[in-house]
Formats: C-alpha cells, sequence, structure tokens
C-alpha cells in the first residue's frame, strides 16, 4: 500500500495527535518528557512492521517533504532567537562544545572495548560508538561504505544503519526521563514558572493574528530559500555547511534585523511552525521504520548499545549538567545532549521542545544546541574518529 505526498502527510499529523494522546493518557509518559512525535512514530511503526511479518501487508510513504520540513524547523528556531536576551549565556557554547571532545572520545573507546569483548573487529566498536551515534545516518554512510570497500567487513553499511535507526529512537526516549530526574532532584525552575510562584504576572500578550501569521510564514520561507541559495553557492568551500545551519543563521539576521528596521515581532507563530515542522519530520521519520528487521539485525550490536546508553546518562549527569550550571536550562541542555549523543539534532530539539512545553522556555539552549549538533559536533566527531582509526589497536 503507497501513500502520496499529501496522504502521507495526512497520516503523519494523525499519528502525532495520536502520540500526544497516548501520551496525556499514559502518566509515565508525560511524567518523564517523551515527544509526542516520538511516542506516536513508534506507535506506527510497530503495527506496521507486525502486518509486514504477519500479513505480509507493506506500506510505503512518499517523504519528500521531510527535508523541506527540517529546513522549516531550523528557519523557525532562528526567527525565534532574540539575541538580546541570550547575552547572559554567552560562555554556554564554547563550554559545550569543550565537553563534547572528550565524551566522543569515551563513546568510541567504550564501543571499541566492547567489540573486543564480542570477538569482533575493533571497527565494529567505532561503528557502535560515534559514527553512528553522535554522527547519525550520514555519518555512517560515510565511513561504513570505506569500512566495507577497505576493511572487508560484511553487512557493516546495513549495520551502520541500523545502529543510527536505533540510537535515534533511543536519543528520543531517554532525554526526557533524565531531565525531569533533574529538574525534581534539583528544585530547578523555569524563569517562567518563578514569575508565577512570586505572583510576577505580565501584561496578556496580543492574540495572534492572520497578518502575525503570515509574516512568521514568509521569515520562515525566506530563510529557508536563502538559505538553500547560500549552501548551493557556497558548496565548493573546504568546510561543508549544511542547509539547515544557513537556514538558522538567515533566520536569527531576520529576527534581529526587523527591530532596528522598527518592525515589532512576534515570535510565536514562528515558534509554531517550527515546532509543527519538527514534529511531522521527526513522525514521518519514525513510521519509516522496520522494527522487526532492526531487531533481526541487530544481535550483540545491542547490548553494545545498552553499553553506550548507561555511559552517555552517566556523563550526562555527573559532567554535562555540572557544567553548564546545574540550573534549569542546563538540564534542558542535557536532554539535548542526550538527543544528538545516541540519535540527531532533530531528536535532541524534540526532546528540549518537550521540556519547555511543560516547564517554560530555555532560550540559551535553542540556540546554542542547534550551532552544535548542526556544525561543530562534526568537526569534532572526525578529527576524534580519524585520531582512532590511526591506533594500531582499532585501524591502524
Amino acid at each position: 500500500m503507497s501513500f502520496a505526498a499529501l496522504g502521507s502527510l495526512l497520516v503523519a499529523i494523525f499519528m502525532q495527535l495520536v502520540g500526544g494522546y497516548v501520551n496525556r493518557r499514559i502518566p509515565l509518559l508525560s511524567r518523564y518528557n517523551i515527544p509526542d512525535p516520538i511516542t506516536g512514530g513508534l506507535i506506527f511503526a510497530v503495527l506496521a512492521s507486525l502486518a509486514l511479518e504477519f500479513f505480509d501487508f507493506h506500506i510505503v510513504f512518499d517523504q519528500s517533504i521531510k527535508p523541506l520540513l527540517l529546513l522549516m524547523f531550523f528557519a523557525g528556531v532562528g526567527l525565534c532567537a532574540d539575541l538580546r536576551m541570550l547575552k547572559r549565556g554567552g560562555k554556554a557554547l564554547p563550554i559545550f562544545l569543550a565537553l563534547l571532545l572528550p565524551f566522543i572520545l569515551i563513546q568510541n573507546l567504550t564501543g571499541v572495548a566492547m567489540a573486543r569483548l564480542l570477538d569482533l573487529h575493533p571497527v565494529f566498536g567505532l561503528v557502535a560508538g560515534s559514527i553512528t551515534l553522535t554522527g547519525g545516518h550520514g555519518t555512517a554512510a560515510a565511513y561504513t561504505d570505506g569500512f566495507a570497500q577497505v576493511n572487508n567487513l560484511q553487512m557493516v553499511v546495513e549495520l551502520g544503519m541500523m545502529l543510527a535507526t536505533v540510537g535515534l529512537v533511543v536519543g528520543g526516549i531517554i532525554g526526557g526521563p533524565v531531565a525531569q530526574y533533574l529538574i525534581k532532584r534539583h528544585g530547578l525552575r523555569s524563569a517562567a514558572e518563578e514569575a508565577a510562584e512570586t505572583h510576577v504576572f505580565h501584561e496578556a500578550p496580543a492574540p495572534m493574528t492572520t497578518h502575525s501569521v503570515l509574516v512568521a510564514l514568509a521569515g520562515v520561507l525566506t530563510a529557508v530559500i536563502g538559505g538553500q541559495w547560500l549552501a548551493a553557492l557556497f558548496s565548493d568551500i573546504p568546510v561543508t555547511i549544511p542547509e539547515f545551519l544557513w537556514c538558522m543563521v538567515l533566520g536569527i539576521a531576520i529576527r534581529n534585523l526587523l527591530p532596528v528596521a522598527g518592525v515589532q515581532v512576534d515570535d510565536r507563530p514562528a515558534e509554531i511552525i517550527s515546532s509543527v515542522s519538527l514534529s511531522l519530520f521527526l513522525v514521518m521519520t519514525m513510521m519509516a521504520l522496520d522494527l522487526l528487521d532492526v531487531a533481526r539485525s541487530a544481535g550483540p550490536f545491542l547490548l553494545i548499545v545498552l553499553v553506550q546508553v548507561v555511559v552517555v546518562i552517566v556523563y550526562a549527569l555527573l559532567v554535562c549538567f555540572r557544567f553548564m550550571g546545574r540550573d534549569y536550562e542546563a538540564s534542558v541542555t542535557t536532554a539535548a545532549f542526550l538527543g544528538f549523543s545516541m540519535g540527531t539534532t532533530a531528536t535532541a530539539m524534540a526532546n528540549m521542545q518537550a521540556i519547555s512545553a511543560k516547564h517554560g522556555p530555555a532560550p540559551t539552549s535553542f540556540l546554542i544546541v542547534p550551532l552544535a549538533g548542526a556544525f561543530f559536533v562534526d568537526i569534532i566527531n572526525a578529527f576524534v574518529i580519524t585520531i582512532m582509526l590511526s591506533l594500531p589497536f582499532v585501524g591502524g
């Protein structure tokens, strides 16, 4: 059974609503901030996998709209970034980046150690490390193709895709519970919650209008189109800057230049457009998973992933949260760290949205995490992987 683009989008919207309904009805999911698209997408993936296994009923979606949704999300993030509110968090980005290098090294050393323990080639440990978990599907495809040819490792490409998929699912599941644990244990409050507790209320904002929504949509689409153009224009430079980072930077520029020109900006429509775009992107990604195939292919690598989950949670609790300031923003950043250390930047952003929707905004986190996860982490990851491959007990 095949769905065209519009039908695929409708199914994704329906499963997003189902995920929200299930999260509200099951207190455990709501309490630990599991993102609605993760829940809805996984429900569909389970049902679709069972239908394929027992009834040979195959469902195919047209996912051609996914790249546009991702670009619209990052453009919307940029349009909500008021740099005047972020001055106090100026040190957060370099601190966060400084935490990534040792973690990626630990992630790879853990993978290699587990591979040796399971009598596997140590390169498989890197594949079950930062290549797939921090790097995601793109980095996995880039490295595993070379491993298949140079190291003659069988099924390494398929394994890389499978591990990246498992990481994406896990990253979307563990971020919320860890953040909720930190918030509860340390009695953390967002600025909005503190204002409510001290009875400091601001004047109710004006209702959104068709005009304000159209202005936000025009800004998002301008950032998307401009970002695509800039990505194509600078495609030949030595350092590859992804399209979505261009879109976010243009969104930031638009948001902060309009007030200079005397134009008042309402962030709420852009927030909604961004949130909807990310939710649909994630739910469509999750819906396409063949969970039974993943389970059959995983074998001993699921054990490595399980150990990696323990490692990343311990690092997040003892290192990331502590050095990011041990406050509410730090808890949100920690959830994002778990998201893209096991999955993707989109997973990290979904974790943050789930927490901020419940407890209040975290503007610094929403600025530094896309920058770190979309650009700097790839450079750091490539640097660490190159060093690991040069070691004689790994790939040397």
